[in-house]
């Protein structure tokens, strides 16, 4: 349990809640926000004092750093509440790392520890209400952080903005998903900030990306940029591949996220007894093993989606589809993963955290 410093805090509470408008049972993913929001400058050197407001607009010069030299990384985590009214982050002091790492690859100062827990904890618990119980739902957060400072002088920025939103949430993708294995497009190179969330990493995916929507796929599994021979991470996910009753998964590098779904997904493989081949994945062994029927699964997985079958593929204008599998490593790593989340199962590695109300 984390004992935040006796941090003060500015609190400015909403007048009215919109919660009395909100729909839980047909929600778009990431367009509804709760009442507040969580909001920390970095100004002079040092981070002021923290402050929780209601969720509104913000107001920045044109010549904000963020702009022009797009200054920007985030994280992506989810509240979970119980039948019991508890309320319960997954492994969120890896998710205060990976911000921090992230921050310091686009020369952003980190932020600390005490503050991120103080902020979201707080937070949390003014707005327990719209995190709702049931398998499925969650509260999803979005901590960040971007530039702030007035000029456009191509240098890193001496002032900074840290925020927390929050967005009510149901699966974030509905059915099986249909990807392309990138031929042309690269998402990160060597060097690179791939590793890393900065917001760049994803603008840079979108066109590409809505070129294979145009073909009828949702997403797109990205190759290395140097080949275009081995296959690294999808869209918003990292990726699985089930070959026979192996799973494999990349490795990270400075080119892929290391994910904290990801991770959870190899540790619940070797609770259950699943061998793990993390390495690189050429493209020629996935089509050859979709042509011999030893590929039995494809699927990503990160905090949005939790875990998402991929159900077909294409590569070399080859469709690959993939059928149905009897027992689903995807389904079971989703259920397992669902039921740590929601305080349903034994939680064996320490990940749940509870936020007191």
């Amino acid at each position: 349990m984390i004992n935040p410093l006796n941090i003060p805090l500015n609190i400015q509470k909403s007048e009215t809640s919109k919660i009395k408008n909100v729909d839980f049972e047909n929600l778009t993913f990431g367009r509804t926000f709760t009442d507040h929001m969580f909001v920390c400058d970095f100004i002079d050197g040092k981070w002021q004092q923290p402050k929780i407001m209601p969720y509104q607009a913000l107001s920045f010069e044109p010549s904000a750093r963020v702009f022009h030299y797009g200054q920007a990384v985030f994280e992506g985590m989810k509240a979970y509440k119980d039948e019991a009214g508890k309320v319960w982050l997954f492994r969120p002091e890896d998710n205060h790392s990976r911000i921090n790492k992230s921050s310091a690859r686009l020369a952003m100062p980190e932020f600390p520890k005490e503050y991120f827990f103080k902020g979201l904890e707080t937070l949390l618990q003014m707005d327990a209400d719209w995190i709702q119980p049931g398998l499925g739902n969650s509260l999803y957060i979005r901590p960040f952080v971007i530039a702030t400072e007035p000029a456009i002088s191509a240098s890193p920025a001496n002032s900074y903005r840290f925020m927390i939103i929050c967005s009510p949430a149901k699966a974030y993708y509905s059915g099986k998903v249909r990807v392309l294995f990138a031929e042309k497009y690269s998402r990160s190179a060597n060097g690179g900030v791939g590793f890393a969330k900065a917001a760049g990493n994803y603008a840079a995916q979108f066109y590409p990306t809505t070129l294979a929507q145009e073909k009828g796929y949702q997403q797109i599994i990205w190759t290395d940029a140097n080949t275009h021979e081995f296959l690294e991470e999808a869209g918003t996910m990292n990726i699985f591949f089930r070959i026979n009753d192996t799973l494999v998964t990349a490795p990270t590098s400075d080119r892929i996220l290391d994910g904290i779904t990801r991770r959870s997904i190899i540790q619940l493989a070797e609770d259950n007894g699943i061998k793990v081949d993390v390495k690189r994945v050429p493209v020629t062994e996935i089509k050859e093993a979709a042509r011999n029927g030893s590929l039995k699964e494809i699927f990503g997985a990160g905090t949005a989606a939790v875990v998402s079958p991929i159900s077909a593929f294409e590569h070399g204008n080859e469709v690959f589809e993939i059928p149905e599998s009897e027992n689903s490593f995807a389904n079971m790593f989703k259920k397992q993963l669902e039921e740590i989340q929601n305080n349903l199962a034994e939680d064996k590695h320490g990940w749940r955290h509870e936020v007191v109300l």
